[in-house]
């Protein structure tokens, strides 16, 4: 048998267990990384869990027992805190940084960055975007596909979308 029949095996043996202990599909990245492994080398809290497919930028300080779904990109370029017991859905963006002036001056102005901060008990829909220097208190919920352009109060529930 070949290497190359051997991964084969050993895939489809770890597909079929994905299948059986959760009934689900996932890519073969997921089927090979542990995500508490992931959170632990990243310096996240305990029990906190982060797909492998993250996009981890710069100084992110992540508490514990906090879930960070496939796809999401978490930019600390300026500086990101979460919280504890944050639910970070599928496709979450959360920005600490843009480059506007940067790109509109031909290089002359500075990249932009603000600390961005999201409380204790959050939830964070599928697909949410949150933009540079916005805080989000505990125990908010943010609805699918937002766009948080202003800080959250604690215990808030923003479902819609804010324009510039």
């Amino acid at each position: 048998m070949k290497i190359d029949d051997n991964l084969k095996v050993h895939l489809q043996k770890l597909r079929s267990e994905m299948k059986v202990k959760h009934n689900r599909h996932v890519s073969i990245q997921v089927l090979l990384s542990n995500r508490v492994e992931t959170a632990k080398f990243y310096g996240f809290g305990d029990g906190t869990s982060c797909y492998n497919n993250v996009l981890i930028l710069g100084d992110v300080k992540v508490g514990k027992n906090t879930w960070i779904g496939p796809n999401v990109i978490l930019d600390g370029s300026g500086g990101l805190t979460i919280g504890d017991f944050v639910s970070i859905s599928a496709g979450v963006q959360i920005y600490t940084h843009h480059t506007v002036d940067w790109s509109n001056s031909f290089g002359k102005n500075p990249i932009n960055s603000k600390t961005t901060i999201i409380g204790s008990g959050v939830y964070l829909g599928p697909n949410s975007i949150i933009q540079m220097g916005i805080h989000i208190g505990d125990k908010a919920v943010v609805g699918a596909m937002s766009f948080v352009n202003k800080n959250i109060p604690k215990e808030r529930r923003w479902y819609g979308t804010s324009l510039i």
